[in-house]
């Protein structure tokens, strides 16, 4: 039974596959016929003889369905020419893409067949190449020829939205139908065949907020005035189902997060009718009295709230301005307050959008007032000035006690207080005044001088009496008013001169005067002579009336070495009351001038002088006579200098064994190169070489016959010389034969630095710290400490 159940299902699907195979070969003609060899013969109109030919291949597109998974392989159809008598001799070839991977052809009969599993969505369509050969020389029998096997679509692809999680926003309170968003989905499907890929669109949750359009996939809101403030976020589920929505259909599905954005459809209300509020009456303008906040449940912009105050009778005492972070307003003190003047007072604030949306203008109006009263705290206050500032008079050189001014103040609390008066002395800092601490009154306590300081500025204290801590402070100015006691005086020290050859009445200077009173003390000055000296016969004075003078020659014929200098006193009077005047002394030097009136020379001496040389000659003398002793000191030393030979020649050449720094030698048998002799010290010449290092037992003797020729220039024979010297040499230790060479000299004054020898010298020093230094020290401690070692074997 099993087998019965599992073999219906494939009988089935051969029969349809086989129902669609031969269908499809009934409607595109699959057979070929093979044309006739002899030509068929019709009239035509004109009795004209028509041949028409047969036609050798007549066929249209293959067909086989996707995804066709049973046992064997799919019929796609059959190659058939009419040539072909069935005896086998035809033989049936097929190439192109696809064929003997996945279409193959039975070569005799011409069945093709697909034998792997085709997916459309992959490819759609295969372009195949058909012949028939002769089956013993595969000579064509008939011309190649192409066809087309198209795979047919089943509906096995669900649609998909592009996105999986669409978002989207739409105003709060739109009308029913506006537009939202528009979902997409797609279907891999064949859209040409069949309802495979054709799409509906349905809203799964958001239901009764949204809609969406079953063809286009547009989501449109189904609901009016929905409310931000309410609900701001909603989830929309979209589902696209093919086969045009009819049952056994595929489908997908996605997300739409949909948000409702702001607009401007609530006004603001404050939270209570009225804010009560106190502030001192010491606050000063600017200081924050309190805050009010209306609330709006729109945000950004459409939340936006401004502030004022537009009624009450503390306009003019208050203001209000919004703080845009937290969107309150803030009430500020505009003016100072008196609690003694009045008590409180009342505002009327109103909160109002800045921004408002013409479409709900009738949910308005979008502003709201509220109430704000105000008290008025009593402050313990410092005392008052009655002026802000003072500025007195007082006439300079006035005595000491003099009155100059008077300050008040007064306490504006309702006690009253006693007010006490002081200067503030870093204002006045050399005393010229004093104040009465009870009243008030400014004196001088000594005189004042205009011309030293024309103004004093000052501050005064005024403290209540039971309360220092409570002052107050105002600047007085007093100005120092002059009086005429200072006399004019020349404005410059002036040194006239006049020429010998001036003309009488000529004007040689123009003098002016100063003084340090002001105006109305000073200018304009009047210049004279004294009156003993009106008649000057020398000089004249003229007063110009502009307050300057100019002094004239009343003669002629001035001459230096009868006179060369001249003083004229001049008399200088002031416009004051009373007038004050002084006397200056003008000094006037007589000069020699030249035919223009230019100025020469105004000393005696030169008039003496005036025959000789000149000044520019006298110079130009002297530049020359400097000029001649530089190039004779420069030729002097030019003849000093030698010139310095290159190189020193002396009696004995040091260059001995030096012949070029280029030259290589000869070798062993260059006996010109290098003098042997200077291997030899003057010791080892006379066949003694002394030891350095050791100190010998005996003298010892040279050896008859092994002395070398003081000009010996065989290396090999002194070289070997030395070495049987050092080998039958008793006091030589085994050292290098190459340490006789290390010759350090005769006769040095300085004796030897070595340590050696010192242990057979007496000492007083005491080496046996040396044992304690450990065993690297040992050495040192068995040389030095020895001596004691002898002495006790001893």
């Amino acid at each position: 039974p099993n087998m019965k159940r599992d073999s219906c299902p494939r009988t089935a699907l051969l029969c349809l596959v086989v129902l669609c195979c031969s269908r499809a070969l009934a409607a595109g003609g699959l057979n070929r016929t093979r044309p006739s060899l002899h030509g068929h013969h019709e009239k035509g109109k004109e009795g004209q003889v028509l041949h028409r030919s047969k036609r050798g291949w007549v066929w249209n597109q293959f067909f086989v369905i996707e995804e066709y998974t049973g046992p064997d392989p799919v019929l796609v159809g059959r190659l058939h020419s009419d040539i072909d008598s069935g005896d086998g001799n035809i033989k049936y070839i097929l190439s192109g893409e696809g064929a003997g991977i996945i279409f193959v052809i039975d070569d005799k009969s011409g069945n093709i067949h697909a034998t792997k599993t085709l997916d459309r969505e992959e490819r759609a369509q295969y372009t195949l190449t058909a012949q028939a050969v002769d089956r013993h020389t595969n000579r064509p029998l008939e011309p190649p020829s192409e066809f087309i096997v198209k795979v047919q679509d089943i509906n096995d692809n669900p649609p998909e939205f592009l996105h999986e999680n669409y978002h989207a926003n739409v105003p709060e309170r739109s009308n029913v139908g506006t537009s939202v968003i528009q979902v997409t989905a797609s279907d891999a499907d064949d859209p040409t065949y069949g309802n495979s890929a054709k799409l509906v669109y349905s809203i799964l949750e958001g239901q009764p907020y949204f809609s969406v359009e079953a063809q286009t996939g547009i989501i449109r809101t189904a609901l009016p005035n929905m409310d931000r403030e309410a609900k701001e976020e909603y989830h929309v589920v979209i589902q696209a189902k093919d086969m045009g929505g009819h049952m056994g259909g595929l489908s997908g599905t996605t997300k739409v997060t949909i948000t409702l954005t702001d607009v401007n459809d609530n006004p603001p209300k404050f939270p209570q009718s009225v804010y009560q509020m106190a502030v001192s009456e010491a606050a000063v303008p600017g200081e924050e009295v309190g805050r009010v906040k209306a609330k709006d449940p729109d945000i950004g912009e459409n939340g936006l709230v401004a502030y004022s105050i537009i009624d009450g009778d503390g306009v003019d005492a208050f203001e209000i301005t919004t703080d845009y972070e937290t969107q309150e307003g803030v009430v500020k003190l505009k003016k100072l307050l008196d609690f003694e003047t009045k008590k409180s007072y009342s505002l009327k604030v109103e909160a109002a959008n800045i921004h408002i949306d013409p479409k709900f203008i009738s949910n308005g109006p979008f502003k709201d007032t509220v109430t704000v009263k105000v008290a008025v705290e009593d402050a313990d206050e410092p005392p008052v000035f009655l002026k802000p500032s003072y500025v007195f008079e007082v006439h300079e050189n006035a005595a000491s006690g003099t009155v100059v001014g008077k300050v008040h103040a007064k306490d504006p609390d309702a006690a009253n207080s006693a007010i006490r008066y002081s200067i503030d002395r870093h204002t006045d800092l050399e005393r010229y005044f004093m104040i009465n601490a009870e009243d008030g009154n400014i004196k001088t306590i000594k005189a004042l001088d205009r011309e030293e300081i024309p103004w004093h500025n000052i501050s005064v204290f005024a403290v209540e009496v039971h309360k220092q801590h409570q002052e107050a402070k105002v600047p007085v100015a007093i100005k120092v008013i002059d009086v005429n006691d200072n006399a004019p005086k020349f404005a410059a020290t002036y040194e006239a001169f006049v020429c010998e050859n001036a003309r009488s009445n000529q004007q040689f200077i123009t003098i002016s005067a100063e003084d340090k009173d002001d105006a109305a003390n000073g200018p304009r000055f009047i210049f004279s002579l004294p009156p003993d000296i009106t008649h000057n016969p020398n000089f004249t004075l003229r007063d110009n009336r502009d307050n300057t003078a100019s002094v004239l020659v009343r003669r002629e014929g001035f001459s230096r070495q009868k006179q060369d200098l001249y003083l004229l006193p001049i008399v200088i009077s002031d416009g004051g009351v009373p007038p004050l005047s002084s006397t200056n002394t003008l000094t006037i030097r007589v000069c020699g001038c030249d035919s223009s009136g230019s100025l020469l020379s105004c000393n005696a001496e030169a008039y003496v002088l005036n025959a000789g040389l000149s000044t520019g000659a006298l110079v130009a003398i002297l530049a020359c006579i400097v000029i001649l002793l530089v190039i004779v000191v420069l030729f002097v030393t030019l003849k000093r200098q030698k010139k310095e030979p290159l190189i020193v020649f002396e009696e004995e050449d040091v260059r001995e064994n030096i012949i070029t720094y280029d030259d290589e030698g000869g070798g062993e048998e260059d006996t010109e190169a290098f003098d042997i002799a200077t291997l030899q010290n003057p010791d080892g010449i006379n066949g003694f070489v002394p030891r350095k290092d050791i100190k010998p037992e005996y003298q010892y003797l040279p050896r008859p016959g092994l002395r070398p020729a003081p000009n010996s220039v065989d290396v090999d024979d002194f070289i070997s010389t030395r070495i049987q010297e050092a080998d039958n040499d008793p006091t030589a230790p085994p050292y290098d034969s190459i340490q006789i060479y290390g010759y350090e000299g005769r006769g040095s004054v300085a004796g030897s630095l070595s340590s050696l020898e010192s242990a057979t010298t007496d000492s007083d020093l005491d080496y046996d710290y040396l044992q304690n230094w450990g065993p690297r020290f040992k050495k040192l401690a068995d040389l030095y400490g020895s001596k004691d070692t002898f002495d006790d074997d001893s």
